[in-house]
């Protein structure tokens, strides 16, 4: 694993400059977690976090008591947080110094088969949402799955509730077909918010060079995704994130591509959730011990990385948070 971080000193003024987005980081799914450890994207220079709060094994009453105490806390502490529920709240966190924080969930489960919860989730602070978490579920089918039947009817109705509320659209984790249903069905930009490119490393949870470009051509962007084994081969080198970007740009420009680390907080609950969730994950995941992961130390060496490439100001600032941002400006409401 690569340990060079870059410190304070070392950021260059553009990266200071620079609007960073994480469009998607794990904390534990436990109402008595606390956030603190988010303040590490604020010290790696992170101006805005989408957290999750749920995913395929969770009810509507789990994934509330999740959301509802993570959200306290960012409330109950104004002096770091700012509960992002505009874009202009993002950019105010920038301006001040503060973390702009929002949710996302990871399936459609925790809508319990209403279309209803999409509505308050939104209220609640849940921006992105993706339809399935690797396996089939009501709304489509999933990455890993043996059959692909797509997105399902109840699924195009969760589409276009997001559409009206203001909810992003994510086909992250989806099967083929499903992304590319999702990808006709929005009316908004959809993103695949924490994905690798399946022609830099053919991993099943990857995406092909047709996804990247139907989702960039509803408006969409590809956050690249920071976990070793999708990135490589258990590589979480910023060389190898950087070869999956370089990819990605070179086939629909750097205005549609952005970072989705899936940082893990606690990697020995990555380990169990594998453990109590199997059908999740196939055999492919147990290869390794330790699953590693990029860290938000890591974003400002990311950033030199693209410079050093020969990447614009314009595009490196876009790929570290102003094309995420164009999108929530496009679709939450």
């Amino acid at each position: 694993m690569n340990q060079q971080y870059a410190t304070t000193a070392d950021r260059s003024a553009e990266y200071t400059q620079a609007l960073v987005w994480e469009q998607h980081c794990c904390l534990p799914l436990d109402p008595d977690t606390r956030i603190d450890e988010l303040w590490r994207y604020a010290e790696a220079g992170a101006s805005y976090v989408s957290v999750n709060v749920g995913y395929a094994p969770h009810d509507i009453a789990d994934t509330i008591k999740v959301l509802s105490a993570f959200r306290r806390h960012v409330l109950m502490n104004p002096d770091r947080y700012v509960l992002a529920v505009s874009a202009d709240d993002v950019r105010r966190a920038k301006a001040s110094g503060r973390l702009a924080v929002a949710f996302d969930l990871e399936d459609a489960n925790p809508l319990g088969g209403s279309i209803d919860m999409v509505q308050t989730y939104y209220n609640l602070g849940v921006r992105t949402l993706l339809l399935t978490y690797n396996q089939r579920n009501a709304a489509g089918s999933g990455c890993h799955d043996d059959l692909d039947g797509g997105l399902t009817e109840f699924g195009r109705e969760v589409v276009a509730e997001m559409n009206r509320v203001g909810m992003v659209v994510d086909a992250t984790h989806c099967s083929y077909r499903t992304s590319m249903d999702l990808f006709e069905a929005s009316s908004a930009p959809v993103v695949l918010s924490h994905s690798a490119t399946r022609a830099v490393h053919d991993h099943e949870r990857n995406v092909w060079d047709d996804q990247i470009q139907a989702c960039a051509a509803t408006g969409g962007v590809i956050g690249i995704n920071g976990v070793g084994i999708f990135l490589g081969n258990n590589d979480t080198s910023t060389e190898a994130l950087v070869r999956h970007v370089d990819h990605a740009v070179g086939l629909v420009g750097w205005e549609h591509v952005g970072l989705g680390l899936d940082f893990c907080f606690a990697t020995d609950d990555v380990n169990e959730e594998r453990a109590q969730n199997p059908d999740l994950f196939p055999p492919s995941y147990d290869q390794w011990d330790h699953i590693g992961f990029i860290e938000p130390e890591r974003l400002p060496s990311i950033a030199a990385a693209l410079t050093a490439r020969g990447y614009s100001t314009e595009a490196v600032r876009g790929i570290l948070g102003e094309n995420f941002l164009r999108v929530a400006q496009n679709v939450w409401r």
